[in-house]
């Protein structure tokens, strides 16, 4: 017998109820030493915010290696898990307190990896937030270079003053470039 694919099922509004749980979105503590910001709106296609999506972010350390250390769903105050996850307000807008991840590997950029979990949607949707600034490793990234110039603007954050902006667009002619992975 062989199996067959069998159809999605969309993935909210309900988990606003089930997946935050206390601290989701502190990777680290707000203010403490090395704290930065990852903050963003989630936007439909029509540039309206969504209210009700939830953003999951994984990254790695400063210097470039994962954490793999429990701890995740319930947080400490001090063991780095590098993972977070937060729901969009009224205004679409979700924010992480976090550090600035290192790149994983010698030349290449550092990155966010990003999952959106929206009403509508049949499931989630990966992406990457890239931190700004070595226009050398972003230039040479696998995953940027093999993008059009105006689609990969999509996937570099933007700095402010407490960190990191990185806008998420569902759809639209400023739509986040969003990944597909083998067996997905």
């Amino acid at each position: 017998m062989t199996p067959t694919a069998t159809p999605g099922q969309t993935v909210g509004p309900f988990f606003h109820y089930a997946l935050p749980y206390e601290g989701d979105r502190d990777l680290v503590p707000p203010g403490g030493p090395g704290a930065v910001v990852l903050r963003g709106q989630v936007l439909d296609g029509a540039g309206n915010a969504v209210p009700d999506a939830l953003v999951e972010l994984w990254q790695a350390r400063p210097d470039g290696t994962v954490a793999r250390e429990p701890g995740s769903l319930r947080r400490d105050g001090w063991t780095f898990t590098g993972f977070g996850r937060a729901a969009t307000g009224g205004d679409g807008c979700y924010a992480f307190s976090t550090l600035v991840p290192g790149p994983t590997e010698a030349g290449r950029a550092a990155f966010f990896a990003v999952t959106v979990f929206a009403r509508g949607l049949l499931d989630r949707l990966f992406t990457r937030a890239y931190v700004p600034g070595d226009s050398a490793a972003l230039a040479a990234d696998p995953l940027l270079s093999s993008l059009p110039a105006e689609r990969r603007r999509t996937l570099i954050a933007s700095t402010d003053e407490r960190g990191f902006v990185f806008d998420i667009r569902l759809q639209g002619g400023d739509e986040t470039v969003f990944l597909r992975y083998p067996g997905q």
